[in-house]
């Protein structure tokens, strides 16, 4: 590609061109904007690269002869990229009349490519840093086959169709304004509906299972944060601090200092153990413009937090405990297909080692007691303790990470957190940090795309919509609407004198499970004739029998 886009545009400057889990993509420094025209272009030069057939030739180079080779050829990127590196020699490849640096290794020659697509182009910072000069990015994929490149063509259709981006938009769910700021969610009506059917669950399996519900403040001291140590391993996520009357505060990344400032508020007893809190915790984290996307990269994001206080000898039955609840959580939303990883001590962390270690074999003990197949991602527990993750796997296959349990040793260390012992001496309790969603608005852009939108009868924010083919229906679609209210489901009533083709046109593309059809027939025999939105129709039934349908679909 790199080579097709130096022949047509001999002016552009080339950066890195990195192979990636989903295709591959190049930098390049070109004064006007690709567009794409250009890719068709490109595409086609490529087709007559691979044509000829040229060799991928392999060369080592000392360091010298190398920059001065891209010096010559105008290529300062390269050239940078050169003088980072430390070894003496570094490896070229020369395919036809195109040079790059690369360590390789290539296919033998460019004739074995045989099916590829030019996606997308997007802008990117040189080195992924904002302080560089943006380039431009140009997105590929290639497959061994057209069977194989068609169908993955096919699935990035699918992707574009459920992208909940359009959705949010087109459905009213969620919204978002330059005014107030990039990564700042508005939740519509519709969408608000939706998040207080899930909260709302949330709630009360949480108090079923024995959870104390906590509200806690969006900001706290500065100190907090520092005596936490989220000032030190977790600052360049974290915003400025305020000055209020001459303190510095700090808006919240986490909730967890606020749990244990609520343990903190009472002398604790063994006999209280296992002690849990939980919070839906609005919290706020820097994230560079660059990677916010929709409702799943935020800056301000509601969490479905946890925090166990318990004894040592109670960690495994706690952590059985949330694998359970989380599986549950998980499936009632319509996920049961996942992949789990246990998170080891990353480079910067605290506390000892041999805490670490009674920390990590809990959650192995836990997870083999469950019969749960998991993989080991080395270092990528967090600064206070190893952790597992869940990630769930959507209708399209692909995977979202949600769901973490983390054990943490260090953060009762740092506050002084202990408890009254059967045998009335001071013990230090065992601190459990966990999310079952992870972030609301992240896990509903998630639902958004599993469903395309079509969210099952219990989170649709209108379950039915009653609509008449004439105003002379309107009355008896009215008590039909008000019955439907009464036994308590998300019910609209269309009454507008427009075509019912239309309506039913309309209420298919807000994906309303739902449709009540109202005419002549149904007045005369006191029943209604009921559309489900895939366009299947329901033989005439009485309203009472559709309700006990209804209410059957939402019990499975």
């Amino acid at each position: 590609m790199a080579h097709a886009v130096k022949d047509l545009f001999p002016e552009v400057k080339i950066g890195i061109g990195p192979a990636i889990e989903e295709g591959f993509y190049y930098d390049f420094e070109k004064p006007e904007p690709f567009t794409p025209e250009d890719l068709e272009k490109i595409e086609k030069r490529m087709k007559d690269i691979i044509k000829k057939g040229n060799p991928f030739t392999r060369k080592i180079l000392r360091k010298e002869e190398a920059i001065e080779l891209f010096k010559r050829a105008g290529e300062s990127y390269k050239v940078e990229l050169i003088n980072e590196i430390a070894d003496d020699y570094v490896s070229i490849y020369e395919e036809g009349s195109f040079i790059d640096l690369c360590r390789g290794p290539h296919i033998p020659d460019t004739s074995k490519i045989k099916a590829y697509k030019l996606l997308s182009i997007a802008g990117a910072y040189w080195k992924g840093d904002e302080k560089n000069k943006m380039l431009q990015r140009i997105y590929g994929i290639s497959f061994d086959s057209e069977e194989a490149l068609n169908r993955h063509l096919h699935f990035l259709e699918e992707v574009k169709k459920r992208d909940h981006r359009r959705l949010g938009k087109e459905l009213g769910l969620f919204s978002m304004s330059e005014e107030i700021g990039a990564g700042l969610i508005l939740w519509l009506p519709n969408g608000a509906i939706i998040r207080k059917i899930i909260e709302d669950f949330w709630r009360d399996e949480h108090i079923k299972a024995d959870y104390k519900i906590l509200y806690t403040p969006h900001i706290a001291k500065l100190e907090l944060w520092k005596k936490s140590g989220h000032v030190e391993f977790y600052s360049e996520n974290m915003y400025s601090p305020m000055d209020i009357d001459g303190v510095a505060y700090e808006l919240k990344p986490m909730n967890c200092p606020f749990h244990i400032n609520v343990y903190q508020s009472e002398l604790r007893s063994y006999r209280e153990f296992p002690l849990r809190y939980a919070e839906l915790g609005t919290v706020y984290r820097y994230e560079r413009s660059g990677v916010l996307h929709g409702l799943l990269r935020v800056r301000g994001f509601t969490q479905d937090d946890a925090h166990i206080f318990c004894r040592e000898d109670q960690i495994e039955e706690e952590i059985l405990n949330i694998l359970n609840f989380t599986i549950f959580i998980l499936k009632k939303f319509g996920f049961d297909k996942y992949d789990i990883y246990l998170s080891t001590r990353p480079e910067k962390f605290v506390g000892s080692l041999e805490n670490w270690e009674k920390a990590t074999n809990a959650l192995k003990r836990a997870l083999e007691l469950k019969h749960l197949s998991y993989e080991i991602d080395p270092g990528e527990g967090v600064f206070y303790g190893p952790k597992i993750d869940i990630k769930i796997k959507d209708a399209l296959n692909r995977s979202w990470q949600c769901s973490t349990i983390q054990v943490d040793f260090n953060i009762p260390e740092r506050f002084n957190l202990t408890y009254r012992g059967h045998d009335g001496h001071e013990y230090r309790p065992i601190m459990i940090h966990r999310a079952l969603m992870g972030s609301l608005e992240r896990f509903f852009g998630i639902l958004i795309e599993h469903y395309g939108g079509a969210f099952p009868l219990w989170l649709s924010p209108t379950q039915v919509i009653v609509m008449t083919i004439a105003e002379r229906h309107n009355e008896f679609a009215q008590e039909i609407n008000k019955i439907l209210k009464d036994s308590g489901f998300r019910v609209l009533a269309d009454l507008r004198n427009e075509k019912i083709g239309y309506k039913i046109r309309e209420a298919t593309l807000k994906k309303v499970p739902y449709m009540i059809i109202i005419g002549d027939r149904e007045v005369a025999r006191k029943t209604i004739t009921v559309r489900k939105r895939n366009g299947e129709n329901v033989e005439a039934i009485n309203i009472f029998d559709f309700i006990n349908i209804l209410k059957g679909e939402l019990t499975n």
